[in-house]
């Protein structure tokens, strides 16, 4: 068992200690600041040393009597198991009904059918979550970079309690900052390897826009007599001309980037599941 304690400035340091002198099998990691449970989740991942991995919160309102569930669920043949609080007990509005709209959001723009994303109680397969990086308030993805490298996801129920410990410090603006990192994992996955198709597929729409409205101020010169400085069609057209170039000009500074990320590291642009009767297996 590792805890994380992310900066707590009440007791929680000098309690996990006592109980960690009297039982060996309780690893603790201590923050030297609040990072956030993102950081606190990518740090249990990097310490943890067994084939699966289980996440819960401290909060208590999680129930440690599910992991057993989880881990039945793995032996299906599934990588990464999800709990869905489907009688959740929280605040009806600030955070019940905020959570089932960024549910549904993540659910149709990722392609991962899930009904609680925010659940931390969670089982994952070593293999599938060691080579993955969360920033932000990423991780609620992790389900979704599963997916995409092709693991098996899937959600069973599990049980809530009202919290009694503590403040929760999600708000309305949770679901701001959640469109926000969808968008990243989203363009992380699609373009990473080819950003050049993202800033260079604007920068053309650009150009093309700055083609027509130069085309169009022509006709209007020639054909209606409107001269080009009663409109404001000039601007428009050398703006979006610029901003094309520069899109385009981003894009190829982008892509040798993303060569020297991969090579640098020594990083392939794809995952590996298993090999058969390949020398060094």
């Amino acid at each position: 068992m590792i805890c994380i304690n992310d900066g707590s400035n009440d007791r929680s340091a000098a309690e996990l200690q006592k109980i960690a002198s009297q039982r060996n099998e309780l690893k603790i990691v201590n923050f030297r600041r609040n990072y956030g449970q993102t950081a606190a989740m990518m740090a249990g991942i990097d310490y943890a040393a067994g084939d699966i991995i289980v996440s819960i919160d401290a909060d208590l309102q999680n129930d440690p009597r599910d992991i057993p569930l989880l881990l039945t669920k793995m032996d299906e043949g599934f990588d990464v198991v999800s709990g869905w609080r489907k009688d959740r007990q929280d605040a009806a509005i600030r955070r019940n009904f905020v959570s089932r709209v960024a549910n549904r959001i993540i659910s149709r723009i990722s392609g991962v059918r899930l009904h609680d994303f925010g659940c931390t109680l969670k089982a994952y397969r070593r293999d599938v979550v060691k080579d993955v990086r969360l920033y932000g308030e990423m991780h609620r993805f992790v389900p979704i970079y599963a997916s995409w490298m092709g693991a098996r996801v899937c959600e069973i129920p599990v049980r809530h309690h009202a919290r009694k410990f503590g403040k929760s410090k999600y708000g309305l603006e949770r679901v701001l900052k959640v469109i926000l990192d969808l968008v990243v994992v989203k363009f992380l996955d699609r373009y990473l390897v080819k950003p050049i198709y993202v800033f260079g597929g604007f920068g053309l729409v650009s150009l093309l826009i700055s083609f027509f409205l130069t085309l169009l101020m022509i006709w209007l010169k020639y054909f209606e007599g409107v001269d080009m400085i009663q409109t404001p069609l000039p601007l428009l057209a050398a703006l979006t001309f610029l901003v094309g170039v520069q899109s385009i000009l981003l894009g190829l500074i982008a892509e040798i980037l993303v060569r020297t990320y991969f090579e640098a590291r020594e990083r392939r642009a794809y995952a590996v599941r298993d090999t058969i009767n390949i020398p060094g297996d």
